[in-house]
């Protein structure tokens, strides 16, 4: 299955800033959106909401101002972004050869990389998608060791590689 997405936690942090500034009129950092979405950024309802405070720069006086976000606040924010992502793994799913979805209800997808911290993504993507979604060990190095075991064993790469032509 070849789908590549240009939605990251990039575009997310993009998407608390954006939230922030029109909400509130203060424009805060990649940085702090970063912090906020991983504090307290989720893709479904916590038990607990909670609360967090962030800095930025009031855009009316040019001041310093806190803004107390909300875990609530911050899903609306970013939850554009969760479901294009799921939008294109439900993408990809459809893509998939008819042999390979046997596999894929078995064990189900793997979720790696910064956005796999945000709260709940694996029970939104599981409710959303139909199959059992896990989080990988250490998602944010899971894709560069990944790599570096194929890189260490390029001739199983191959073999996918030409496994996956014969089967689409």
């Amino acid at each position: 299955v070849d789908n590549t997405m240009r939605i990251a936690g990039d575009e997310m942090d993009q998407d608390v800033i954006n939230y922030v500034r029109e909400k509130y009129n203060v424009l805060i950092g990649e940085r702090s959106a970063e912090d906020v979405k991983i504090s307290i950024g989720s893709a479904v309802p916590q038990r607990k909401e909670t609360k967090m405070n962030v800095q930025g720069r009031d855009l009316l006086t040019g001041l310093p101002r806190t803004v107390e976000l909300s875990s609530i606040e911050v899903r609306e924010a970013i939850m554009s972004s969760i479901s294009q992502i799921c939008d294109g793994v439900k993408d990809a799913i459809e893509d998939t050869p008819p042999e390979l979805l046997k596999d894929l209800l078995a064990s189900g997808l793997r979720l790696a990389g910064g956005g796999a911290l945000i709260k709940g993504i694996d029970t939104y993507f599981s409710q959303e998608l139909n199959l059992p979604v896990k989080i990988v060990d250490d998602p944010l190095s899971a894709v560069a060791r990944g790599t570096a075991l194929m890189l260490d064993h390029i001739e199983l790469l191959e073999r996918i590689q030409k496994s996956w032509e014969e089967l689409v």
